[in-house]
C-alpha cells in the first residue's frame, strides 16, 4: 500500500512546492482603475508571467487577510504588456482590497502605497480553445463575461496587427445580465471592437446580442422612448439590447443553418443551469453524419 500513497504524495507535495515559489514571486501594481458600481481593475506585472485567454490567477492581499487566496478570471489579453483581473465588490475581502487600494479616498493614490499582493497562475480553463474553431458561440452570464474579455481583446489586437492567419472567421457573443450596472465597464471594450470591425470593412465577423434579464416599470418605460435613438441607451453601442432571455432553440437551428457542416464552438461562462440548457442543445442540433454541423459545449461555471 505504501508504495501506492508515496507515489501521489510526492507529486502533491512537488506541486504545492511549486505553487508556494510562484506565489513568493514579485507583483507590481502598475495600475488600479476604478469602474462604475464598486467594480475595479487591477493592472499587475510579474517576471515571467505568461498567459493565454480565458485563464484564471489566485490571489491573495496580506494586508487583507495572510490566508486567504481567491479566484479571479484574467480579462487582459496575452499581447499587451500587463495582466489585469476585474474585482466586483460583493463581500468583506474585496471591500478590504477596495480600500487598501485606497479607493475609498477622493486624493491620488501614490503608487508605494499600493499594498503587496501574491498571484499563483495562471490555470487553463476550456475558453484557451477558442481560436480552434473557425466559428464560435461565447456566451457569458454576469460576471461570467470576464473570460470573453480576454479573449475579444486578443481578437482586437490580432485584427490591429494581421488577421490573415487567424483560424477564428465569425463569433457569436452572448451576454446575459440581470441589470445595467454590469455593462458599465465591459461596453467600452464592445464600442472598439465595433469600430474596429466597420473600418476594416468586416463588421459581420463579431455578432453580438445583449439580454437585460430584469428590469423594472420605470426602466422599460424610458427603454421605449429612446428606443429609436440610433446607438442603444444603455450600452451606447448600435446593436440594440434586448429584454429577457433567448431562445436557444432557435439561435442554434439559425446558426446550424448558417454554417453548414462546420465544427462550432460553443463556449459557457455561467451557472449550471445554463450549462445543461447549452449542452442539450449542442448535441439535439449536432447532426449525426461526420461531414454534417456539430456544436462542441465547453463550460465554466461558477
Amino acid at each position: 500500500t505504501w508504495k501506492w500513497v508515496v507515489g501521489p504524495m510526492g507529486l502533491y507535495l512537488c506541486e504545492r512546492l511549486v505553487r508556494f515559489w510562484r506565489s513568493q514571486q514579485k507583483v507590481v501594481i502598475t495600475k488600479v482603475v476604478i469602474h462604475p458600481f464598486k467594480t475595479i481593475e487591477l493592472q499587475m506585472m510579474k517576471k515571467g508571467f505568461k498567459m493565454e485567454v480565458g485563464q484564471y490567477i489566485f490571489v491573495k492581499c496580506p494586508a487583507v487577510s495572510k490566508l486567504e487566496w481567491h479566484p479571479f478570471t484574467l480579462t487582459s489579453a496575452p499581447e499587451e504588456d500587463y495582466f489585469s483581473i476585474h474585482v466586483r465588490i460583493v463581500g468583506d475581502w474585496t471591500e478590504g482590497l477596495f480600500n487598501a487600494c485606497g479607493c475609498d479616498k477622493q486624493e491620488f493614490q501614490e503608487a508605494w502605497k499600493l499594498p503587496k499582493i501574491a498571484v499563483d497562475g495562471p490555470f487553463g480553463t476550456a475558453s484557451e480553445d477558442v481560436f480552434s474553431y473557425e466559428t464560435v458561440m461565447l456566451v457569458g452570464a454576469g460576471i461570467g463575461v470576464t473570460p470573453f474579455a480576454s479573449v475579444l481583446k486578443s481578437v482586437w489586437y490580432k485584427y490591429c496587427h494581421d488577421a490573415t492567419n487567424l483560424k477564428l472567421k465569425k463569433i457569436y457573443f452572448y451576454w446575459l445580465c440581470r441589470d445595467t450596472h454590469a455593462f458599465e465597464w465591459f461596453a467600452d471594450l464592445l464600442q472598439s471592437l465595433e469600430a474596429q470591425m466597420q473600418e476594416r470593412n468586416n463588421a459581420e465577423f463579431l455578432s453580438y446580442n445583449i439580454y437585460l434579464t430584469g428590469w423594472d416599470e420605470s426602466q422599460a418605460t424610458h427603454f421605449v422612448v429612446h428606443h429609436e435613438e440610433e446607438k442603444d441607451v444603455i450600452t451606447g453601442l448600435k446593436q440594440k439590447t434586448l429584454y429577457g432571455r433567448p431562445n436557444w432553440e432557435n439561435e442554434f437551428k439559425t446558426i446550424a443553418g448558417q454554417h453548414p457542416g462546420s465544427r462550432i464552438g460553443v463556449f459557457l461562462c455561467g451557472p449550471e443551469g445554463l450549462a445543461d440548457t447549452l449542452n442539450k442543445q449542442s448535441i439535439s442540433n449536432s447532426e449525426a453524419d461526420p461531414r454534417g454541423v456539430h456544436f462542441i459545449f465547453n463550460k465554466e461555471n461558477f
